[in-house]
């Protein structure tokens, strides 16, 4: 059984991102966020021809796996900047993922680029690629693996298409 945030939550999801985004609990602030998370949903609905679903615990685990990547990283990166020995290895490494994932190649750029150390610099949607530049190229097999699981989490918590069928079943 799937579950899926009502309109009324991802309103209010957009409206806490939207003053968070501020940083100004104000009324005028919490209005316009009511009108954007609105329009954005309206217009998203109208877009595509599937309902739009976000499953909670897919997207909490997501989240959670991005705060530990950024934990770790930020160690990483300020290790490699107090240390007088230079460990980097800095390469672009092309990952394939599965073709379902490039639906959410914005959030799995966001997602991957957010840590420090790891930066997307091209995405080939034709052949479901993402291209990384790395500090740590010897890596690579860590690395592919979790750009993975990070675009299985994506599919997982915002699914679309056939894959929201799959899950629904």
């Amino acid at each position: 059984m799937t579950r899926s945030i009502p309109a009324v939550g991802m309103v209010v999801l957009g409206v806490v991102a939207w003053v968070a985004l501020w940083g100004d609990w104000s009324w005028a602030n919490i209005l316009v966020g009511v009108v954007l998370a609105t329009l954005t949903l309206v217009m998203q609905r109208r877009a595509s021809s599937t309902e739009f679903r976000v499953e909670p615990v897919s997207l909490v685990r997501l989240i959670g796996v991005v705060l530990v990547d950024l934990a770790r990283s930020t160690v990483s990166v300020a290790k490699e900047v107090i240390t007088p020995t230079d460990y980097t290895e800095e390469a672009v490494i092309g990952i394939e993922v599965d073709p379902a994932a490039m639906s959410h190649a914005l959030l799995l750029t966001v997602a991957i680029t957010l840590t420090p150390g790891t930066a997307v610099v091209e995405v080939h949607p034709s052949t479901s690629t993402l291209f990384l530049h790395v500090l740590h190229a010897r890596d690579r097999d860590e690395i592919t693996a979790h750009v993975h699981q990070l675009a299985d989490l994506a599919v997982a918590a915002f699914p679309s298409g056939a894959h929201a069928m799959e899950s629904s079943s």
